[in-house]
């Protein structure tokens, strides 16, 4: 709540005017007029190879019914099907007078023809100079007869939530569409991807907008309509676009080099809760903690080790694993810089030299052990913090189809109510670290824990082996459903 203050002076007295938010507009029209020539609309086609008409869709042989006479058999098993054609319908926009056209990835993936329309009605065959499925951007390139339109991107570091803004594009086919709206929010992660940014508004946006330019009341465009949300798939008053800043960048490297070059550390992290940084030593959880770190890669280089929570890269506060990802990957391969990471309760800086990201670079993904409904018969076993933990040998290797080479104990049962099955540790779990020990034998386990238990923190650190993957998860000391 604002409070009024009235300040007087002897003889004289001023009456400050208030500082006013910009009215509403009282229409768009000389914006449109501006701007649209420069949107374009993008048709692309998708050839679906012919089948045997007795082929079913996904390849394998139908089966004629009994009785059918020869000639009308030999008729269908011969029969081709000839190619189809697929087409689709998205939006794009001109950033150079000699042809350049920035849309969606998704809106030309796999498609065999992109055709560019602009606002006139002219169409010209587009090339696909380069794509990035990451930010969802590809920037096309057409040969006019004469120089195009082209806009210019705007600020979105500079953008305010409140904001008006005008979607233009081609919903559903129709063709240059107006709509208008503001920005309701900005920096949205809605788990499209590991650099989620986005700008939300409630300008109209709908099926054929993607790739469409998002512009602010000066004409330039601010971000890139992508993604709605909508359970009909419909308007609902919420869109996204990707910000300039980030298309910007992107672009450039697809011009460049007809791909984006991404910094790369060569570790796997996860987000820092509370728990966490209780059973670290930290007073709030920030910054990115370190699961595993790739051999011979930068990270490993430059000596970071898992356990470690990155809180500064290249002079920036990490707070969370998104912003440790987009600070990396705008960072220059080859750049030497330097990291700040949180190891046994205190910072210790690091120098390091930026990787480049690899094209084809993915994430690992978990191969989850299957639960089996018989429990191993194994010897020398610890029951705490909910779980009760096995030694790793030959017999629970094969039984719960374990890594090869993994080490640590395994988790052979889950107590139900407990703390460990909140937070999602499964039966053949692998735990390879407790506090700052690495464990080999349910013994080692047993010791870790009350070690960590003597230590007066409330929370116990387990750094768990899933499949190809590892993360870390904190539990309570003192569980009530601790078996003594």
């Amino acid at each position: 709540m604002f409070k009024g203050i009235q300040i007087a002076a002897i003889a004289v007295f001023m009456a400050a005017a208030p500082a006013a938010a910009k009215p509403a507009p009282d229409g768009f029209a000389d914006l449109v007029e501006q701007v649209m020539p420069s949107v374009v609309n993008i048709s692309t086609t998708q050839e679906v190879g012919g089948t045997n008409a007795a082929e079913s869709d996904d390849g394998s042989e139908q089966q004629l019914p009994p009785g059918i006479p020869d000639f009308f058999r030999e008729f269908f098993e011969n029969r081709k099907i000839p190619p189809q054609e697929a087409h689709a319908m998205g939006s794009g926009f001109i950033i150079d007078a000699s042809g350049l056209v920035i849309t969606n990835n998704h809106v030309v993936d796999n498609a065999d023809k992109v055709v560019v329309i602009l606002n006139d009605g002219t169409e010209m065959d587009a090339e696909v100079l380069g794509r990035d499925r990451r930010t969802d951007i590809a920037v096309l390139k057409v040969k006019p007869v004469k120089p195009l339109q082209a806009v210019q991107f705007g600020d979105s570091d500079a953008l305010r939530v409140g904001e008006w803004v005008i979607a233009v594009g081609n919903p559903y086919g129709l063709g240059g569409t107006v709509t208008s709206g503001i920005v309701s929010a900005i920096d949205r992660d809605i788990n499209a991807g590991p650099y989620d940014d986005f700008i939300q508004t409630d300008a109209a946006i709908n099926q054929g907008n993607s790739g469409g330019p998002l512009f602010t009341m000066d004409g330039k465009v601010i971000g890139v309509n992508s993604v709605i949300y909508s359970r009909t798939g419909g308007n609902v008053g919420i869109g996204f676009s990707i910000p300039a800043r980030l298309v910007q960048r992107v672009v450039e490297d697809l011009r460049k080099h007809g791909q984006v070059q991404r910094g790369w550390l060569g570790v796997g992290i996860q987000q820092v809760d509370q728990a966490i940084a209780d059973s670290i030593g930290m007073k709030t959880p920030k910054g990115a903690m370190v699961t595993n770190v790739v051999e011979g890669d930068p990270a490993d280089k430059a000596g970071v080790k898992s356990g470690d929570v990155i809180v500064e890269f290249d002079g920036k506060e990490i707070a969370d694993t998104r912003a440790l990802l987009r600070a990396v990957a705008d960072a220059e391969a080859g750049r030497k810089t330097q990291l700040v990471v949180w190891r046994d309760g205190a910072k210790k800086a690091l120098a390091v030299q930026v990787g480049q990201m690899k094209a084809d670079e993915e994430a690992p993904v978990a191969d989850v052990p299957g639960q089996k409904s018989t429990t191993p018969a194994v010897s020398g076993t610890v029951d705490a913090l909910g779980l009760t933990m096995a030694a790793i040998n030959d017999e629970t290797r094969k039984q719960m189809q374990l890594p090869e080479k993994a080490t640590g104990v395994v988790v052979t049962k889950v107590d139900r109510m407990s703390e460990a099955a909140q937070k999602d540790i499964k039966r053949g779990d692998i735990i390879a670290r407790i506090g700052d020990r690495e464990i080999k034998t349910p013994a080692e386990a047993k010791a870790a824990i009350d070690a960590g238990k003597k230590s007066g923190r409330t929370t116990i650190l387990l750094r768990v082996r899933r499949g190809d993957n590892f993360l870390f998860v904190a539990l309570k000391a003192n569980p009530d459903k601790d078996k003594k």
